[in-house]
């Protein structure tokens, strides 16, 4: 425990630093307040924006589209892992596609999507499937093929049929490597959402950033930047939580 929180303040302190650090470069005249604006009046921005109510609008378009897509990547990646790991044929035909699809930067694609279905919703919650589903679709691979085959044996030696050896025995076992995929997932979501909010503007955290940019606006800028920040650790530290949870049985958690 002592360890535990000693971690925890001494990353807290490294943030309280830089933080300090920004507000004593900005007013420290080396830096124009466009170029760098101090971290007060960034702060004073956000109260601003979050008492006429337009940050609530803008962070709930983005994380309507970001956790939206997470959830769809996150039951699809899921459920087509473990299909895949356990017919050969699903692994023969989706292995390339895989390997080809996950290094790819699936952003390219944008373009054609909006082609598609339009600049509003669909579009960004599109390209957040397709860019989120990976992680979640090769840790589920990973997870479940990482199963012994005697436990399976074993199981089916004493009654259980296909069906429950895996729901009972596979999914479990896979769980953590599977929760790893997601947590890696969620950032990508929330990323995947902002770039594409940025690329076609509109309602959003993305979108409000690039406006701010294109009137000169170096307040919005930054506020912005802060607010996607703290979402981001925000979801983070949520994932982390659920994942202590999930797996308060595993070895992991006595660690």
């Amino acid at each position: 425990m002592a360890t535990l929180i000693g971690r925890s303040l001494a990353g807290a302190s490294l943030i309280v630093v830089l933080l300090v650090a920004w507000q004593g470069l900005a007013l420290s005249g080396r830096v124009t307040p466009f170029m760098l604006p101090p971290l007060t009046a960034v702060l004073e921005r956000i109260a601003r924006d979050a008492a006429s109510g337009e940050l609530a609008l803008q962070l709930g378009a983005t994380l309507y589209r970001a956790l939206a897509g997470f959830a769809v990547a996150s039951v699809g990646g899921v459920a087509l892992g473990l299909l895949v790991a356990r017919f050969a044929a699903l692994r023969w035909f989706f292995d390339p596609i895989i390997s080809v699809g996950f290094p790819m930067p699936k952003i390219a694609f944008l373009p054609i999507v909006v082609l598609w279905l339009g600049f509003h919703d669909a579009s960004k919650i599109a390209m957040v499937i397709v860019d989120a589903i990976f992680p979640v679709l090769t840790a589920t691979i990973a997870g479940a093929q990482a199963v012994p085959r005697e436990l399976l044996w074993s199981a089916k030696s004493m009654g259980a049929s296909d069906r429950q050896a895996w729901r009972e025995i596979v999914l479990p076992a896979a769980l953590p490597e599977l929760l790893t995929g997601l947590q890696v997932a969620l950032p990508i979501a929330l990323i995947v959402c902002i770039v594409a909010e940025m690329m076609t503007g509109g309602v959003g955290l993305g979108g409000a950033m690039i406006k701010a940019m294109r009137f000169a606006d170096s307040r919005g800028v930054f506020a912005a930047i802060v607010e996607i920040a703290l979402v981001g650790y925000a979801l983070v530290r949520l994932m982390g939580a659920a994942r202590r949870r999930l797996l308060i049985w595993h070895p992991e958690a006595q660690r």
